[in-house]
């Protein structure tokens, strides 16, 4: 069976349990492709070297429910932050390049099992376990929605399906990482938080939150995954007012958009019944709000255009 579309390459799929792929990239040269899993947000595929290609989509999720509508030229932009940043921070990471304008090559890795999240301001679900009492402040802290923590704070999760904070000691006793591998982390972590924070203030921008993923190459942590606007929350400084909701460069419009549509809540409330929740139609403003927005933030951070 040969389809067309797949980024301008011709694709021949075999019945194969492994469900391998024979592309002739520009009809220069052909590789066995075999796929790996289909995320969230992108495809991933095993070119069998050592090397990974990603596949950055269109989908969409939010409160671990995927959506279905696409956002277009979302993909497109995921793919080329990822390469803008892999490219500006400091340290080693899994990059080898880009072969369209959805698709790049990276090395494989053994993942850590946290996903790495660096919180400057309240905000989102640390709110929200601050108010259930289920997460502590630094000392000093505001506990104003949107305000300055005193200083970054390393808050990571699981990865799982739906993601559970936890500590250093939780991550610890459950063998995820040693104690030393967790202060690496940590500060590696907030680290790159700082640089692109910097970047993004250049910008016009706040960079409220980040989540990271590292892996082990050669015995030495490295920078993994992808980092867009699906993995920070990205706010204007000319609009930002402690107390209310941010205007956001990034997938928390669509969360906050189901907030306010009471779907949260019923995503929740399916949950709790042990059904799966079923997602709503996205309307079409928020839709095309988050492809402007989207493309927005990658040119004031890159100076690129799209």
């Amino acid at each position: 069976i040969y389809l067309a579309g797949f980024n301008g390459v011709r694709i021949e799929l075999c019945n194969n349990p492994l469900v391998i792929i024979q592309v002739k990239w520009c009809g220069r040269r052909s590789d066995a492709l075999r796929f790996l899993n289909s995320g969230k947000v992108k495809d991933v595929y095993d070119l069998e070297d050592g090397t990974l290609l990603f596949r950055f989509s269109d989908r969409v999720s939010a409160y671990d429910v995927k959506l279905r509508q696409v956002i277009p030229r979302k993909g497109e932009i995921l793919c080329k932050f990822a390469r803008y940043w892999f490219g500006q921070l400091p340290g080693p990471n899994h990059f080898v390049r880009r072969v369209s304008d959805t698709e790049m090559v990276v090395k494989r890795m053994e993942m850590v099992p946290l996903e790495c999240v660096v919180r400057g301001y309240l905000y989102g679900s640390l709110m929200a376990r601050c108010r259930d009492g289920s997460a502590a402040l630094p000392e000093g802290a505001s506990i104003i929605l949107a305000s300055k923590l005193p200083r970054p704070v390393f808050d990571p999760t699981t990865k799982s399906e739906h993601d559970i904070p936890v500590d250093r000691a939780a991550a610890i006793r459950d063998g995820l990482v040693t104690p030393e591998r967790y202060d690496e982390l940590e500060s590696l972590s907030k680290s790159i938080y700082g640089k692109m924070a910097a970047v993004a203030d250049r910008a016009g921008f706040i960079l409220a939150d980040l989540k990271l993923e590292f892996g082990i190459l050669d015995g030495r942590l490295c920078l993994g995954d992808s980092i867009g606007p699906d993995e920070f929350r990205l706010w204007p400084k000319d609009s930002y007012t402690v107390g209310r909701t941010q205007e956001a460069y990034d997938k928390q419009i669509l969360r906050d958009w189901l907030t306010e549509a009471g779907w949260a809540k019923r995503f929740e409330d399916e949950r709790a019944a042990g059904r799966d929740p079923q997602p709503p139609d996205i309307p079409q403003e928020i839709i095309e709000k988050m492809t402007a927005r989207y493309i927005s933030a990658y040119e004031r951070i890159t100076g690129d255009s799209i």
